[in-house]
């Protein structure tokens, strides 16, 4: 099964709440990874709340997005929920 975020929720800061069709589901703080040219103007957070999910990851107008793998493999694991 390919994974793809099924469902994404603005949470606080720069966090999110995702779920995947697999199952997991979880909290991902995202604040240390919004650095460089396309990942700075989600340092807005009015902009960051922009988010969409598209090609099955979270996106924003900019054309800034997530890779699965790493949405996936950083869900906070005191705030997760997994199939097992």
């Amino acid at each position: 099964m390919f994974p793809h975020v099924t469902q994404a929720k603005y949470i606080d800061d720069y966090i999110v709440w995702l779920s995947f069709n697999d199952g997991a589901r979880g909290r991902v703080d995202l604040s240390s990874e919004l650095h460089g040219e396309v990942f700075e103007p989600l340092r807005d957070k009015a902009f960051f709340k922009s988010f969409n999910l598209e090609g099955h990851t979270l996106s924003w107008p900019n054309g800034a997005d997530f890779a699965l793998e790493f949405l996936r493999e950083n869900i906070d694991p005191e705030y997760c929920e997994a199939k097992l």
